[in-house]
């Protein structure tokens, strides 16, 4: 690890977040909810909501794909995801739905505007994320598949949203430096 610059748990502790809150709406994968954290883990995220029936640390399924990242990234739990919505939307998150709805739009055609934080909701492996926590929402994205499936696992998906939304931050704060 030395030689990969890693920071410690406790120089990560510390380390300005990327102003990114995933809410995971009845996730019931345990390896989903593990592999989340991890990703939120390399991406320096601020937290994860994690919401309805989805899991919490501690516990081995979740640890064996987080690989400590449970320990890493600030989690709270909330009974319901429109309930965790509604209090980032508060402190002025803006909530972002990844669901393939009538009104989503591609990943490629979301724009960061502003600088308000976001809030990203994933929803259950088979219902998606419920229509109460849509209805929060005032975006809704989705990632162009072009196979013969028509959904990607939860965890890849946080993934690749993430990937996209961090590199659009990082253009954008590039951009307000010059």
């Amino acid at each position: 690890m030395t030689e990969l610059n890693r920071p410690s748990l406790e120089e990560f502790r510390e380390q300005k977040k990327v102003p990114v809150v995933l809410v995971l709406d009845n996730i019931r994968s345990l390896q989903n909810i593990g592999s989340i954290f991890r990703t939120a883990d390399a991406f320096n995220l601020e937290a994860i909501f994690l919401c309805g029936i989805t899991a919490t640390p501690p516990h081995r399924e979740i640890h064996r794909s987080a690989l400590g990242a449970t320990e890493s990234v600030k989690w709270s739990y909330h009974d319901h995801a429109v309930d965790a919505i509604r209090l980032l939307k508060k402190k002025h998150y803006h909530a972002v739905a990844v669901e393939q709805t009538n009104r989503s739009i591609p990943l490629s055609e979301f724009t960061l505007t502003g600088s308000s934080p976001i809030a990203l909701i994933f929803g259950n492996e088979i219902h998606g994320i419920s229509e109460e926590a849509l209805q929060e929402v005032s975006q809704a994205i989705e990632i162009p598949q072009f196979g013969t499936k028509h959904s990607l696992n939860v965890a890849v998906s946080a993934g690749i949203v993430l990937w996209e939304i961090c590199r659009e931050m990082e253009k954008k704060k590039g951009q307000n430096v010059t």
